[in-house]
């Protein structure tokens, strides 16, 4: 995807703090303005998490958003599908970082680089907005579709993003299916020591979305996808192939556990027998996965629903990441460095009220390399309901990490430990690791 900040098609994000220096009528708009007197303003609409990136995609497709909010009633569904190509849902944000002195606050973390979490709400919303251009039809006497995030495939980080330097979101739908929707997005940020444009790339992210009849609920019908060039026809062929993965995944299409299966298995074990029966001989550079568990909650509050009354999932995203963080930290004892989002999957929706709990743990280490040891965090999110007693899975996150190099410097014989378990747990950890390597191989 080419990076051209001059692109019509490019939504500048700017801070959503005023400064104390900034005259108000240009921040909250005059009142005098004729653009301002026919027009809600934004913070306003009802049921949106706001930030900066979300407030600039709905000011950028208010049009699209009021509709949304406000749909014909008794409208008849779309019935004629539209034929589209990727470049006409193709959308970019740019932050000013090194002009805007209040964004930059707003994403800036400890160590000088942007926030991860913060950028996962931005990446779903952007997405969000990219399916919405897609699925509309332009026709304001038709419902709108119901689009929600099913999956994320994939997040990987190539290169810590600085919060000093102008950023730039690009992305576009690149697969459909009868009634799902692939976005890619790419994080892009240049440096002077970049050499190409491919150098300049600095995240990717692909988003799974599902469109749903807003009246009935049924899987609906999208718009079909015409890919034009060889880029994007390859694209649409990548995406294809990971979404006959994910239904033969889905089919339940898993292997019996063969010699070489039985044997990690009880190598898994032995170790977690012996912490369990014997913890004075266990061996002391490995640690049950229950000893490696942190947990918090929270009751989902109206403030961040997004515009179809459901808890916006790039929260959600945010706030399983912050968590997947600490636990890396507290497992590491350094400072933890973010690779990837291996995988996510939105198993069911999360509502304003509903009391959430996210419990996570180290599933598993990868110490091949001494170099960029790996601590892979699984993140799960219950939405519990103390009433009638009952609790269930809503999301699970999967996020890869490592030690930052200069943590890791100032610390002789630094050592990531293994993580043994019980049965049911050595079950599972062979199953995700199997996971993680099925899809590295199909990527």
């Amino acid at each position: 995807m080419e990076f051209n900040p001059s692109s019509p098609t490019t939504i500048p994000v700017v801070s959503t703090f005023a400064s104390p220096f900034d005259d108000p009528s240009a921040v909250n708009g005059d009142a005098n303005n004729s653009s301002f007197t026919n027009k809600k303003p934004i913070s306003l609409w009802p049921g949106m998490y706001h930030s900066p990136v979300t407030t600039a995609l709905w000011e950028a497709r208010s049009k699209i958003f009021e509709r949304l909010l406000d749909p014909p009633k008794d409208a008849p569904p779309q019935l004629d599908l539209l034929t589209k190509t990727p470049s006409q849902s193709r959308t970019s944000i740019l932050y000013n970082f090194s002009t805007d002195f209040i964004l930059r606050e707003q994403y800036r973390d400890p160590w000088n680089e942007v926030r991860i979490g913060k950028l996962l709400e931005d990446l779903d919303a952007l997405a969000g907005t990219i399916s919405v251009k897609h699925c509309s039809d332009d026709d304001s006497m038709t419902r709108p579709l119901l689009l929600v995030t099913a999956s994320v495939d994939k997040i990987v980080l190539k290169k810590p993003i600085s919060v000093d330097v102008d950023l730039k979101i690009v992305g576009a739908v690149i697969w459909v299916g009868q009634s799902s929707i692939e976005i890619q997005l790419e994080v892009i940020q240049f440096r002077q020591e970049d050499s190409d444009d491919s150098d300049s790339v600095v995240l990717t992210a692909n988003f799974i979305f599902v469109a749903r009849d807003s009246k009935t609920g049924k899987a609906a019908p999208v718009n079909r996808l015409s890919p034009q060039t060889e880029r994007e026809k390859f694209l649409f062929e990548e995406a294809e192939a990971r979404s006959k993965l994910r239904k033969r995944k889905k089919g339940g299409d898993r292997k019996e556990l063969e010699n070489g299966e039985a044997n990690r298995l009880k190598a898994l074990l032995a170790e977690g027998r012996i912490f369990c029966d014997m913890p004075a001989l266990a061996d002391r550079n490995s640690i049950l996965l229950r000893d490696t568990r942190l947990e918090n909650s929270l009751i989902c509050q109206p403030q961040q629903r997004n515009i179809h009354g459901r808890i916006f999932g790039g929260f959600l995203m945010h706030r399983a990441f912050e968590l997947a963080f600490s636990t890396a930290y507290a497992f590491a004892g350094l400072v933890p460095c973010f690779l990837e989002v291996d995988h996510v999957d939105f198993l069911r929706p999360v509502d304003v009220g509903d009391f959430l709990r996210f419990k996570s743990c180290v599933l598993y280490t990868e110490l091949e390399n001494p170099d960029q040891p790996l601590i892979n965090i699984e993140v799960v999110a219950h939405v519990t309901r103390p009433e009638i007693r009952s609790s269930e899975v809503s999301n699970t996150f999967y996020f890869a990490f490592t030690v930052r190099p200069e943590a890791k410097a100032t610390t002789n014989g630094f050592r990531i430990r293994n993580v043994v378990g019980t049965e049911e747990e050595a079950h599972h950890i062979l199953e995700r690791m199997d996971a993680k390597a099925l899809q590295s191989a199909k990527s």
